[in-house]
């Protein structure tokens, strides 16, 4: 496997530097691996650069429960301590320690 220069790593709970969002990290791409048309349908000048591991989240805000896919630059590391409750997380990932999930072998 290709190691990745990411920032944020699986398991990891994040949140969105803008928009009020947290989730998370269940797989990372590189960069930017979406389609033209979602990367079009962004605001121009607000969209990411595209040469940075964009990430996808289990995410969740104050009234759904969803998939993101943000760039690394838009994503902080959620300091909070707090569970995310997407109904995904029991399913993928282990024991919420120290602001990430466990993954892999650690898994209960």
């Amino acid at each position: 496997m290709n190691q990745i220069d990411a920032k944020f790593h699986l398991g990891q709970v994040v949140c969105h530097r803008v928009h009020p969002f947290r989730g998370v990290v269940f797989d990372v791409d590189p960069e930017f691996a979406n389609s033209d048309e979602w990367y079009d349908a962004l605001p121009e000048d607000s969209r990411p650069r595209k040469d940075q591991p964009f990430y996808h989240l289990l995410a969740e805000n104050s009234d759904s429960y969803y998939v993101a896919y943000v760039s690394e630059q838009n994503l902080v590391a959620d300091t909070s301590g707090e569970p995310v409750s997407h109904p995904d997380v029991a399913q993928m990932f282990g024991e919420l320690t120290g602001g990430a999930y466990a993954v892999g072998a650690q898994l209960n």
